[in-house]
């Protein structure tokens, strides 16, 4: 798992000062300085909290839903359900 620093580094490579264009009240702009500093930091954090939890919501949609876990339960015991589950929990690991 990279670092938040290392995220900046790779944001910065991806989009270097000057290049990132925005548009604000109808007029385009490039972001320089501070503002394009921001955008970075703002960028990465949001690369580093993908990363470290993403998996989660990843889980979340391919999770079985409540009743269906229920029927399972009671189908084919809690070693079976454990099974069903862990087939997502092995595919989206933790980081």
């Amino acid at each position: 798992m990279a670092t938040l620093a290392e995220h900046k580094a790779q944001v910065k490579l991806d989009k270097p000062s000057g290049t990132v264009k925005v548009n604000t009240n109808g007029v385009d702009s490039f972001l320089e300085g501070d503002a394009y500093d921001a955008w970075v930091d703002a960028v990465a954090t949001s690369r580093l909290s993908d990363e470290q939890i993403g998996y989660k919501s990843d889980r979340a949609k391919e999770y079985p839903g409540i009743a269906d876990q229920l029927d399972d339960i009671y189908h084919n015991g809690i070693d079976g359900w454990k099974a069903t589950i862990k087939v997502t929990k092995d595919k989206y690991p933790k980081p």
